[in-house]
């Protein structure tokens, strides 16, 4: 049946960010959708998002392209040009290489929910905010080079 039971998916608020940045993200809950669904192509994820939690540290990908869709509540999408409300229905894209550091924060007292889709790829991602980026599978340095 093409219907995912989202309940018989787990939920977890793990994140690979090194502990120094990893507190904003620790209201995230998601649920991986891809590996349900036996999708290998792309990646899909369930989000909720507490009141006060990130969905990521501001990033940019240069070989993934993304996109949120929003079912309910309400975000602010913090990237270079500035800060946008979304709320369920809107969509925001961000294409693979282009250098908008983006992230969704809930400034409401209500949880948000959203879907977020991308590429499953594990290329070089930037951090233009914090001492990070990252290089594939998970690793992750400081802008120098150096290793956490």
């Amino acid at each position: 049946m093409p219907k995912l039971d989202l309940d018989s998916i787990p939920q977890t608020n793990a994140t690979g960010y090194p502990p120094q940045y990893a507190a904003e993200v620790q209201g995230r809950w998601y649920r991986r959708l891809s590996p349900a669904a036996g999708f290998a192509d792309f990646g899909a994820s369930h989000v909720v998002l507490k009141p006060g939690a990130w969905s990521a540290q501001r990033h940019w990908h240069e070989d993934e392209d993304e996109m949120v869709i929003m079912l309910s509540g309400e975000v602010v999408l913090v990237e270079n040009e500035g800060r946008t409300i979304l709320r369920a229905g809107d969509i925001a894209v961000f294409p693979k290489a282009v250098a908008n550091g983006h992230c969704l924060v809930n400034e409401s007292a209500a949880d948000c929910v959203f879907i977020a889709v991308g590429q499953s790829v594990n290329g070089p991602c930037h951090y233009p905010d914090i001492d990070m980026h990252e290089y594939g599978g998970g690793d992750k340095r400081r802008k120098d080079g150096a290793g956490f």
